[in-house]
């Protein structure tokens, strides 16, 4: 089945071995192919519509935004209902939101669901409190979690198992050209 989905992502691999096993059965995302990540922008445009000038808007919008240290150190909550890890510092993330939305303003973060969501790394949604609770401890004693942020994936996929995939890669300012993508087709 063709992607009917993207979103734009900042992938955290170092993350993988704390949060991986939780979000296998907990993340839906996790299921679909989808890394651990935190979300820049989602849904973004049908996969149909990007296109190499869509690619170049997205570049120079990302290449707006300077290359961060990011740490992951605390284990916080939506609700009941989903668990999630703390990016510090938030605001690059907010600030790679806010410029690919003012380029691309028809493609609202979670469509408009969320309006204020905070930048977060899911470890698991939508299952009984106590897994997620059990899942929050067995996370929360691999913190702090250290990476640096030096690029947005643009990913595809359709809600079904094994279906995401990176279809380019969008490095952030400091040194990185706007316009510059890698492709993985």
């Amino acid at each position: 089945m063709p992607p009917t989905q993207s979103a734009l992502i900042v992938p955290v691999p170092e993350a993988d071995e704390a949060v991986g096993p939780h979000r296998a059965s907990l993340d839906t995302a996790a299921s679909w192919g989808v890394l651990a990540h935190v979300t820049v922008l989602y849904p973004f445009l049908p996969p149909g519509r990007i296109d190499d000038e869509v690619l170049a808007r997205v570049a120079g919008a990302v290449a707006r935004v300077p290359r961060f240290a990011m740490t992951l150190r605390s284990v916080r909550w939506f609700g009941d209902a989903v668990v999630w890890l703390a990016p510090e510092p938030a605001e690059p993330f907010r600030a790679l939101t806010a410029a690919i939305w003012e380029r691309f303003p028809e493609t609202p973060p979670y469509g408009g669901a969320h309006p204020d969501s905070a930048p977060h790394l899911t470890i698991g949604h939508d299952a009984p409190r106590h897994l997620l609770e059990r899942a929050a401890e067995a996370v929360a004693a691999h913190l702090p979690i250290r990476t640096s942020v030096d690029a947005v994936s643009l990913v595809v996929g359709s809600p079904e198992a094994d279906s995401w995939h990176t279809v380019a890669g969008f490095p952030l300012g400091d040194g990185a050209r706007p316009g510059r993508t890698h492709r993985e087709l």
